[in-house]
């Protein structure tokens, strides 16, 4: 995919394209509350979008939940997009963003069914499953320092 590029969402229409694909995967594929989706981190939140062209196809936001420890949120790819490298570029580009915005390590809640693709980019398990949205989650850490 050679159109394939990450933005920091610094404008309002990145934002707009990056919540329009988490409303795609989350809200109508997945069935999530949109009262669960979007909330009041999305102000203070970095957020990211993957285009392709001018095609907005993948979205994740990045947000400080201690200190040192950065949370990754809202990780989503168009269902037809999957598998393409989509959401290993978005990670790259927001791993990246968190080191320098100087977290020491990264705290995620997976979708139990994604957590091998975490797995593969080097975040470990932490505990048990729980449930989120009505999802079997598990929590995930990776160190970025």
């Amino acid at each position: 995919m050679a159109d394939l590029e990450v933005h920091v969402a610094d404008t309002d229409r990145e934002r707009e394209d990056a919540f329009a694909v988490r409303h795609a995967v989350f809200v109508e594929e997945q069935g999530v509350d949109e009262e669960l989706e979007y909330d009041d981190h999305d102000e203070t939140a970095v957020h990211f979008v993957a285009y392709d062209g001018e095609e907005p196809i993948g979205a994740a936001r990045l947000r400080e939940y201690e200190d040192g420890v950065g949370k990754v949120e809202r990780v989503a790819v168009l269902e037809p997009r999957r598998s393409e490298g989509v959401g290993r570029a978005l990670m790259a580009t927001l791993e990246e963003r968190a080191a320098a915005l100087g977290f020491s390590t990264l705290k995620l809640h997976s979708q139990t069914r994604a957590a091998g693709f975490y797995r593969n980019l080097d975040y470990e398990r932490r505990g048990e499953e729980f449930e989120e949205a009505g999802i079997p989650h598990v929590e995930m850490r990776k160190s970025v320092a």
